[in-house]
């Protein structure tokens, strides 16, 4: 079993917040969610952790809620491949360890301007099967009073509110999963000798190829958009037409059509407008939304220019038909064995869809 230490230096994972946080270690004190919390009797170390959000499966949790449990902090957005993947193991915990004095805390701290919404992240939380309580932290308060600083990040404190592991990135689960054994027997709650066993994903939460994951994540939008290929470069914030290259080199991307290029994303402004990227990797997903109008655009997915077949991703057809109707991320792609390089291009039968950010697996 791990030993229980103070938490090391944080290292950004692949997905890193690009909000001037900076990274640093954070002091093994008391930490309570739910508002600021009154110090009181408390010892001067004690952290009060701020938030002003909605709650969402459960009602706002303060410092009675929290003290006397371990307590599980995992930050995540519902568009991040990333925070995704994990989930089978949080949910697991959650209901695993309830009964023995874990609570798991959501923390949704958004990405994308539309991640802010609560519908939305409402009807994420529903379709992800998450019944744990999730606050949201859309002014950041609760990230910063972590010194959080990239999706997903896990903190688990003690019984008694302290920091006492911590973990930023995917991996590494059979260690947190022992903490939470270790501070609930440590808080007097009961023996635990469960086993630490393999968690399953399905679909798009299943772990991901690492041994083939030779693409990395690529924004769309002009504030942080990379290895686009032209001809020409992007326009910021401009309608205008793009034209594929004949050859798309490794890891780049290119737009064909009229698009309008906006800091977070590339909107389509014509029909049969067409985004495309060549990668390395088993999955491929796309960070999409259907618009202003929020009316459902169809879209059809090549690969090396034909129908996907047995390649094709969660949210699309063998023959590689689609339909954009809600912001969130898509699973365009799922190589069969072997995995290899390929050309993944996407066209819109309509106007109004965004594309944000291609991410692998």
């Amino acid at each position: 079993m791990p030993e229980l230490t103070s938490p090391p230096d944080l290292r950004p994972s692949r997905r890193t917040a690009a909000l001037g946080v900076l990274a640093g270690p954070l002091a093994a004190a008391p930490v309570v969610a739910g508002g600021l919390a009154a110090c009181g009797s408390s010892p001067p170390a004690y952290r009060a952790l701020p938030g002003n959000g909605d709650w969402l499966n459960a009602t706002p949790l303060g410092p009675d809620d929290l003290l006397g449990k371990v307590v599980l902090v995992n930050f995540w957005t519902y568009t991040c491949i990333n925070s995704l993947r994990p989930l089978p193991y949080v949910r697991t915990w959650a209901e695993r360890y309830r009964d023995r004095g874990l609570v798991v805390l959501g923390v949704h701290t958004p990405e994308f301007s539309f991640e802010h919404e609560l519908p939305r992240v409402r009807t994420a939380v529903e379709q992800l099967g998450v019944r744990y309580p999730v606050v949201t932290d859309n002014s950041f308060r609760i990230w910063n009073s972590f010194r959080n600083n990239a999706w997903p990040g896990f903190y688990i404190l003690d019984a008694e509110g302290r920091l006492r592991h911590q973990r930023l990135g995917e991996g590494d689960y059979d260690t947190s999963e022992r903490v939470i054994q270790q501070l609930i027997a440590a808080a007097g709650r009961s023996r635990v000798d469960d086993p630490i066993l393999p968690i399953a994903g399905g679909g798009v939460q299943a772990a991901p190829d690492w041994e083939d994951l030779g693409s990395p994540e690529t924004y769309v939008g002009h504030a942080k958009a990379e290895r686009f290929a032209g001809p020409g470069s992007l326009r910021a914030d401009v309608a205008r037409a793009y034209e594929a290259p004949a050859r798309l080199p490794l890891n780049e991307w290119s737009l064909a059509g009229r698009w309008v290029v906006r800091p977070e994303y590339a909107e389509v402004a014509e029909p049969s407008g067409a985004i495309a990227f060549r990668f390395h990797a088993r999955d491929l997903h796309l960070v999409m939304g259907p618009g202003a109008d929020n009316q459902p655009i169809r879209f059809r997915v090549q690969l090396d220019g034909a129908e996907p077949g047995a390649d094709h991703g969660f949210d699309i057809t063998p023959g590689g038909q689609g339909k954009v109707r809600e912001a969130r991320m898509y699973q365009l792609v799922r190589q069969a064995d072997p995995v290899r390089d390929r050309t993944c291009t996407i066209q819109f039968l309509g106007a109004g869809p965004r594309a944000y950010c291609f991410t692998f697996g």
